[in-house]
C-alpha cells in the first residue's frame, strides 16, 4: 500500500537512507534528467553515494549537466524514482527494479502508485519543481549544478514557461535559483530550444510536408517511421520535441506524433491547445500523461493506428469522425 508524503517527509527520508539508484524514465526529457541528477548533485553533496539510472542514452544536449557526472559503484540500499508515473516507463534495463522503488517523486495525475512514498503533486509544472520544494522543506544544500538541474526540468515541461503548467509558483523558483545561483538561462534557453542538428532540420522538412490535418483541421498528425530516421540519418535525439509542430498550425487543437519503435509498433505522443484533455484519450490505450501532453504505446499498421487515434480524438470533441 503506497502512502502520500508531504515534502518534508520526503527531505527527512533523504537524509535518513544512504546508497541511492535514481531511475528515469526511457527516452529521457529535461525534466526527467534535470530531477534525476539534480536529487544525485544533492544527494552527494551531502556526502551519501547515488547514481541515477536510465534504460536509455541521455541526450547529447544535456552535457552541460552529465559532463558533471561520473557513475560510482556501489550496491544499492535506497531505489527513487523521479518523473515517472508507471514503471512501464523504466525500460527493459531498469524493469527489475519496478518493485523496489521506495519513493516516488512525480507532477503526473495518471501516476500509478507503484512505490511505497509517493510526493506527488500533478499541479506542479514538473517533477524538478517539486525537488526543488524538497531541497526547501528540508534546508538540503544545493549549489549553482544542481539549480541548473532544476532549472533545466522546469524551463522544459513548460515549454519555456508558456505552457498552461507554468505556475507563480514555477516562476517564483526560476527567479530564486537564478537570483541565488547565477543559472546561465540564455545559454542554456539556446541549447533546449533554439539549436538543432542539420539532420533535425531536414527530418522536419519532411514531417512538415507529409503532415495532415482532419476534423475539420481540428488535428494534425505526423508520421516518423524508421526509414524516415534512416534515410536522414537521424537519431532519437533528434527528434526530441517534435511533438510540438502540429500544434503550431492554427486551428489545431489536438496535435498527434507517430512514431514507429519497431514493425507494428509505434509511440504515440499527444498535444493539446486548450480544450481537450489527451491524458484521457491515451488511457485508453493504457498511456497517460497530463491533461496537455500525453502519449501511449499501440501496436498494428500504420493506417490501423492513425483510424484508432482519429475515432477516439473525435469521441473526446464530440465529433462524428464519419460526418467530418
Amino acid at each position: 500500500m503506497s502512502e502520500n508524503i508531504d515534502y518534508k517527509k520526503a527531505a527527512a527520508y533523504l537524509k535518513n537512507h544512504d546508497n541511492f539508484h535514481i531511475l528515469i524514465h526511457q527516452n529521457p526529457d529535461g525534466d526527467a534528467v534535470g530531477s534525476g541528477y539534480a536529487l544525485c548533485f544533492a544527494l552527494r553533496k551531502m556526502g551519501k553515494r547515488a547514481n541515477v539510472m536510465c534504460s536509455d542514452d541521455i541526450p547529447s544536449k544535456y552535457a552541460y549537466i552529465t559532463d558533471n557526472y561520473t557513475a560510482d559503484k556501489f550496491s544499492p540500499d535506497t531505489i527513487i524514482s523521479t518523473d515517472i508515473a508507471d514503471t512501464k516507463l523504466l525500460g527493459k534495463k531498469l524493469s527489475a527494479f519496478a518493485d523496489y522503488v521506495e519513493l516516488a517523486i512525480d507532477h503526473h495525475a495518471t501516476n500509478t502508485g507503484f512505490a511505497k512514498r509517493l510526493a506527488i503533486d500533478p499541479h506542479a509544472s514538473s517533477a524538478c519543481e517539486i525537488v526543488y520544494d524538497i531541497f526547501k522543506a528540508g534546508e538540503i544544500e544545493i549549489d549553482e549544478l544542481t539549480a541548473t538541474c532544476i532549472y533545466t526540468g522546469m524551463a522544459t515541461d513548460t515549454g519555456s514557461f508558456k505552457f498552461d503548467c507554468t505556475t507563480p509558483r514555477c516562476h517564483e523558483i526560476a527567479a530564486e535559483i537564478i537570483r541565488d545561483f547565477h543559472v546561465p538561462t540564455g545559454r542554456i534557453g539556446r541549447i533546449l530550444f533554439d539549436i538543432k542538428s542539420e539532420e533535425r532540420l531536414r527530418l522536419e522538412t519532411k514531417i512538415i510536408n507529409s503532415m495532415q490535418t482532419y476534423l475539420d483541421g481540428k488535428c494534425a498528425i505526423i508520421y516518423i517511421s524508421l526509414d524516415d530516421l534512416d534515410a536522414f540519418s537521424a537519431s532519437n535525439e533528434d527528434v526530441e520535441g517534435v511533438a510540438n509542430i502540429p500544434m503550431q498550425i492554427k486551428g489545431v487543437e489536438v496535435g498527434v506524433t507517430i512514431k514507429e519503435k519497431k514493425e507494428n509498433q509505434y509511440k504515440i505522443s499527444m498535444r493539446s491547445a486548450e480544450t481537450i484533455d489527451v491524458a484521457e484519450i491515451c488511457k485508453k490505450f493504457d498511456g497517460g500523461g497530463h491533461i496537455r501532453a500525453a502519449g501511449c504505446m499501440m501496436d498494428g499498421d500504420i493506417d490501423q493506428v492513425r483510424m484508432k487515434i482519429l475515432s477516439a480524438v473525435a469521441a473526446e470533441m464530440g465529433i462524428d469522425l464519419w460526418l467530418a
